[in-house]
């Protein structure tokens, strides 16, 4: 495929895929929300982008959240490994919260410096609900 044709298949890949891909600055702020996102949290890309990372993460866990963020944007080292699934809850539009697997992409600049982070987002939340119900249900015989 010619270079042209290979930015518009990413840029439509990127956009359209099913999974919630975000990306947020080195602030914690939303700068790319595509479609998946918007179905899966509610908000439309007009509502998220320029707004921080707080708007899905249940604020019980932002302090947490923003201490690793900001060491993260520091050290350019997470103790993820970007191939790491993470299992987290966050939030809905509604106020839902929601169980959620993630995986999180350090972007850098030419200089290796830290610009930011990417995420591919899924909704587990029926899977998880139904591993409660199981263990629950084992743990009563």
């Amino acid at each position: 495929m010619p270079g042209d044709e290979i930015a518009r298949f990413e840029e439509k890949l990127v956009q359209h895929a099913p999974d919630a891909i975000v990306y947020a600055d080195i602030g914690g702020i939303i700068r790319y929300w595509n479609t998946g996102a918007e179905r899966l949290f509610g908000f439309s890309a007009l509502e998220a982008v320029g707004r921080t990372l707080d708007l899905i993460i249940p604020e019980n866990l932002q302090a947490r959240h923003w201490s690793g963020y900001n060491e993260v944007m520091l050290t350019g080292r997470s103790r993820y490994a970007t191939d790491q699934l993470l299992a987290v809850p966050a939030l809905r539009k509604d106020g839902t919260r929601i169980s959620v697997e993630l995986t999180i992409v350090p972007i850098q600049d030419e200089d290796g410096q830290m610009r930011g982070l990417g995420a591919i987002i899924r909704d587990v939340t029926q899977r998880f609900e139904e591993l409660k119900r199981l263990r629950a249900e084992v743990k009563g015989r």
